[in-house]
Parts: structure tokens; C-alpha cells; sequence
């Protein structure tokens, strides 16, 4: 029945209540406008429908046209006028960002389970969807919005909840939200304003899941060890070239995955997800990474995402991850729809497969914890192979001529569409494999490190008193950090060399046992050659520093003592001189030279403070 109905109704009843109020009994009155009532409920509208068709659930993007994206404020507003039209929605926040705002959360679910120990207790998989972690690429927002109305409160797909439970994040990056401006994406076809990349203190929130520098993210992370979510979904915008495409996608199928979980995604949520995108009327194209940006015709490849980015970070917690990329270029109408499609699509299949990916990630979990895991080198950096596949890539028919003003290439898009068959280079092969070991130990003077891990839900267990032992580790040689600041950080390469040495680890140390589900987090946290390793991000910049120095007249004394008592030293020291002219002429360098060979030089310095334990009893016997 129609709203208008409805309302006729009830006129209806208040006529009849109005006219026969002197001769009808209050007992009668009541039990007509009881009767109407129910069948009000029971007939003309579902539950919590009739608040679906007021104008008051409309979200602002349909109020303005399909033009504009809601502030913070009237963004959280929604929220809670949402949460107030249906049982089966819960407003909550968890955590307050560095300007004071909250950090919203809405909680979905049919049968009233808000906690992630009744959801469990009933079954069900945890969905987390993220939008607003770069907040002027805002899609995600008002199309979940529209989405969980459809759902929850219109009923449009009642049985998408049977077993599943959503989070819904509307913004992340909630003060880059409010840094809210017509001007803030330059290569974007709107909203008509929209907010900031990153956040009040200049961080990118989608390179700091695995460092944790951000309030923000320790709240998310706080989340997501509560909630453990078995699918995750960023929504983002891309840059880069003009194509047809509207939706692109990134999920991590080319190594980031245990192989159990990634044959879930290839054959299972790809296929499935990807035909009924078509019927929608959207390609299903994974995320356009072009070797000779903007230029097509150089080919495109995928990677392994790093887990300072979200798909990265929820890969090594054996968690898919997808990530939705619409095309900047379409209108904000045509990717909030994409957007839609794809989280509608995603509700469903996730409520079909169930069984199947909780299957997958037991699958995945107990891989990770095993000592079939441990037992051949892990890769923790790739490259594209350079094999690849030859594909169609819808395309837009392009110019690439001379800039007389740059004297460079000025690309200039037509618009017309135009398909070029390119190499995509689909495969990846590791660059960096590790050893695993059955353990890692963490002297207990490395707290944020420790602290961090833990952050991260690794289990670790601390050292009761000091402990002596025999650990494989590294020294670092060559240690260069770049110039400019990447995320609040100086990154830093270094060259690594494996060491054996006998060390004693002070009560308080921290052990992280490898037979644990989130070994990789551990491995990526703790291997100097990982890409987002705590070594590359300066946690442990002081083991470089060198705090000790020996005075001139003090080593013109020893050095000629010592070329007195060592002939191969004399001879090393000469063939020195005769190789390297330079040296040969800085008289500080010939001492400190000297310096480095005596007993006084600081043997801790360029060495890595972690252990690595390789033999299963050792780490049993630190219980």
C-alpha cells in the first residue's frame, strides 16, 4: 500500500474517533484505532518501512540531485535519524580523532546482535565496509548510506542479513573530512565540495596501518581486533588515466593471500560478484595500474599491496580485503551508483558463501599458525613478472603531442571511447624471502615496538626474568635515509647481512611465538627487508647512531702501537691507502679507521636488536 493510503487511513480513523466520540464507549474507540493500527503494521507497509518513504531518510546526496556530499555534522546526523528508523541499525563511535571528533560507526544487523559476541554466537560473518579514509574520495559514504536504508529500514533485501553483520564506517579520516572545500581534487568530476586527502596532523591514514602513527588508526585497530571482520571493503576514487570504466578493483589475489583464501576470492567472489556487476550494467576490471602513466599502451600491471595499506594490512590477517577505485573522471552520480552496485553485490554474495569463506579463513589461520608455514622462505616484497597476459582495455581515444609550454608530453583525452589490447603484467614473483623462525624476541627497551605489536592483536608473551641465549639476527650495512618526509617519517634502505651471536635478553623482553595466525603481521613487523618493517620506518633509527669518539692525539699513540704489533694489519692498512686515494688524504679517516679496529669501538652499533629463534624447543623452554 502506498503512503498516501496509509495516511488516508489513519484520517480516517481520527474522523471516526471525532464523530462518534459521544456515542461510542472509550473501549470501543480504542479497539477501532487498535484494529486500523495493526493492520497498518501486519498489511499496508513492513516494518520500519513507511519511515524508508518520507523525505526525512533521503539522504543529502538525493536531496541535492546527486550533486553533493554532507558535512560532518549533518553526515552524523544522518546517522542517527538512520539508526533511529530500524531495530536491525545501532549508531555508535569508536574513537575521537585528534580535533575532537568522533569516529562513526553504525552496526548492522537483523536480529538486534551489536556485539561481536552475540553476532559470533549466532554464526555469522562480520562484514566491515570503510568509506572516507582519503575523505575528498567520498563515494562510499553516500552510497553505503543508501544501501543500509534499502536494507534495514525499506527491507528491499531482508535476506542479505541472514548471515551476515556490517559495520559501516561513513568517514573515516573524519577532520580531512571537514577541511571541506570545491578545490580539494583537482583531477575529480565532484561532489561539488568534498574533503581533504588526510588528516589535521598530514597523514595519509591509508599508509599507516601497519606503523600506527595516527590516533585514528589505533582506534581502528582497536575495532578491528574487537570485531575480527572476515571481509573488509575501502572505498576510494582513483587518479591517473581517463578510461571507460567506472568501478575498478584491487583484492589481493597475487600473493598477499594464503592460497586457500585466495582461491576463495579468484574463484568465488570474482566470478560471482563480477557477472552480476555486468547485469548491473558495470565492467568488473581490476584497478588500473599503468606502467606508463596516463599512457594505455605501455601495458598496466598489479602488485602485492604493502601492509601500510588497507588490503595489504587485512591480507596478513587472513582477511580479503577489496578495494573499490571509481573513475574519477565519471560524474559523482555515476560512481556513488557503481559504488552501490558493487557493496550490494558484495552483501550478497558474502550472505550465500558464508560457510565457504569462514571455511577458507579457518583454512588460512591454521596455515599461518603451523610449522608447515615456517618451514620454507616467506616472501615479503615482489615484483611484476615481466611474462604477463595480453587483454582488451577499454580505453578513451587520446593524443600524446609536444607541450610548447613544458616542452614535455600533453596528453589530451577525446572522450571517445577507443579499445587497445595491451600487456598486463597479472603475475608477481618475491624479490625478498626471509627464513622464518619459530620465534622472534624484542629486548623489553624497544616498547614501541612491542607496544605496537600487541596493537596489532599478536600474541606475545613477556620474559619473567633475563634470559641467555644463542639468536640468529643481522647487521646492517650502508644505512641511507631519504631526505624528504614521507608520512611524518625519514624512510630508510639499508643493506643486511645474517649474524649468529650469543646475547642475554633482560626480563620484560617480548617473545612472539610463531605458531600463531598473525606470524605474518609479526614477520612484516619485525623483518628488516619487509617493505613497511619497523627497521624501514626509522623504530629503530638509534642503533645507527654513533655516540663515542676518540681524540686525535690519543689514537696518533695507539695506531702506531698496534701497525707495531700486528703485520697484517699493517699490510691491510697499507693496501687501504694505496686503493683509496681519498682516504689515503683525510687524516680523520686514517684514525678513525684505526678507531674501528680497537677494542674501544662500539660493537652494538649497525647491529639489529631482535633475535631469531629457529629450534622449536629453545622457544618452549622460555614458558
Amino acid at each position: 500500500m502506498q503512503k498516501r493510503s496509509a495516511v488516508g487511513l489513519l484520517l480516517f480513523a481520527t474522523n471516526v474517533a471525532t464523530r462518534f466520540r459521544r456515542t461510542l464507549t472509550p473501549v470501543t474507540l480504542r479497539s477501532i484505532v487498535l484494529a486500523i493500527a495493526t493492520f497498518l503494521v501486519t498489511t499496508a507497509l513492513p516494518p520500519d518501512a513507511a519511515l524508508a518513504q518520507d523525505d526525512e531518510l533521503l539522504t543529502d546526496y538525493e536531496k541535492s540531485g546527486y550533486k553533493a556530499t554532507p558535512r560532518y555534522e549533518e553526515t552524523i546526523d544522518y546517522c542517527k535519524r538512520l539508526a533511529g528508523a530500524s531495530r536491525w541499525l545501532r549508531y555508535t563511535t569508536f574513537g575521537t580523532s585528534p580535533q575532537g571528533r568522533d569516529l562513526p560507526l553504525i552496526i548492522v544487523d537483523k536480529h538486534e546482535n551489536f556485539t561481536p559476541k552475540r553476532v559470533r554466537g549466532k554464526g555469522k560473518i562480520v562484514l566491515l565496509i570503510q568509506a572516507g579514509i582519503h575523505s575528498g574520495e567520498i563515494d562510499g559514504k553516500d552510497a553505503g548510506f543508501m544501501l543500509l536504508r534499502d536494507i534495514a529500514v525499506s527491507r528491499k533485501y531482508p535476506g542479505f542479513l541472514d548471515h551476515v553483520a556490517i559495520l559501516f564506517i561513513p568517514i573515516f579520516s573524519v577532520d580531512g573530512h571537514e577541511r571541506f572545500g570545491p578545490y580539494n581534487r583537482i583531477n575529480q568530476n565532484g561532489p561539488e565540495e568534498m574533503g581533504w586527502r588526510v588528516t589535521a596532523q598530514n597523514l595519509n591514514l591509508n599508509r599507516d596501518y601497519l606503523k600506527v602513527d595516527s590516533p585514528e588508526m589505533r582506534a581502528w585497530l582497536e575495532l578491528w581486533n574487537e570485531w575480527r571482520p572476515d571481509f573488509f571493503v575501502d572505498c576510494h576514487v582513483t587518479d591517473g588515466s581517463d578510461y571507460q570504466y567506472v568501478v575498478t578493483y584491487g583484492l589481493e589475489v597475487y600473493g598477499g593471500l594464503t592460497t586457500a583464501l585466495s582461491n576463495w576470492t579468484k574463484d568465488v567472489y570474482i566470478k560471482d560478484v563480477g557477472k552480476n556487476m555486468a547485469v548491473s550494467g558495470f565492467d568488473f576490471f581490476p584497478y588500473v595500474g599503468l606502467i606508463e602513466r596516463p599512457d594505455p599502451r605501455g601495458g598496466m600491471r598489479s602488485w602485492v599491496a604493502s601492509p601500510r595499506f588497507s588490503t595489504g594490512y587485512t591480507a596478513i590477517h587472513n582477511r580479503p580485503g577489496l578495494l573499490i577505485e571509481t573513475h574519477m573522471l565519471k560524474d559523482y552520480k555515476t560512481r556513488v551508483t557503481g559504488t552501490y552496485e558493487l557493496l550490494r553485490h558484495t552483501v550478497d554474495l558474502l550472505n550465500r558463501e558464508h560457510a565457504g569463506l569462514k571455511k577458507a579463513i579457518e583454512q588460512a589461520e591454521r596455515y599461518t599458525a603451523s610449522s608447515e608455514f615456517r618451514r620454507k622462505p616467506f616472501g615479503v616484497k615482489y615484483e611484476p613478472d615481466p611474462e604477463g597476459v595480453d587483454i582488451d582495455f577499454k580505453g578513451i581515444k587520446f593524443t600524446a603531442g609536444k607541450s610548447d609550454l613544458t616542452n614535455g608530453t600533453w596528453f589530451k583525452f577525446s572522450g571517445e571511447p577507443e579499445t587497445f589490447r595491451i600487456k598486463w603484467l597479472n603475475k608477481q614473483r618475491p624479490t625478498v624471502l626471509v627464513d622464518l623462525p619459530e620465534a622472534y624476541i624484542v629486548p623489553v627497551e624497544w616498547q614501541a615496538v612491542i607496544e605496537r605489536l600487541e596493537l596489532h592483536g599478536v600474541e606475545v608473551r613477556r620474559l619473567k626474568r633475563p634470559v641467555t641465549l644463542t639468536v640468529d639476527s643481522y647487521r646492517f650495512k650502508n644505512p641511507k635515509w631519504k631526505q624528504q618526509p614521507f608520512e611524518g617519517r625519514h624512510e630508510l634502505t639499508v643493506d643486511v647481512e645474517p649474524m649468529q651471536e650469543e646475547r642475554t635478553y633482560p626480563a620484560g623482553s617480548a617473545v612472539i611465538d610463531m605458531n600463531q595466525p598473525l606470524s605474518q603481521v609479526a614477520v612484516h613487523v619485525l623483518e628488516p627487508g619487509a617493505p613497511d618493517s619497523y627497521v624501514h620506518w626509522g623504530f629503530f633509527d638509534t642503533i645507527f647512531e654513533r655516540k663515542e669518539y676518540a681524540e686525535s692525539y690519543v689514537m696518533e699513540k695507539m695506531a702506531r702501537e698496534m701497525l707495531a704489533n700486528d703485520a697484517a694489519l699493517r699490510s691491510e692498512f697499507e693496501a687501504k691507502k694505496d686503493g683509496d686515494p681519498e682516504f689515503a688524504a683525510d687524516p680523520r679517516a686514517i684514525l678513525d679507521w684505526f678507531y674501528r679496529r680497537t677494542p674501544y669501538w662500539d660493537d652494538r652499533i649497525n647491529v639489529y636488536p631482535v633475535g631469531k629463534i629457529f629450534e622449536r624447543d629453545r622457544v618452549n623452554a622460555l614458558r
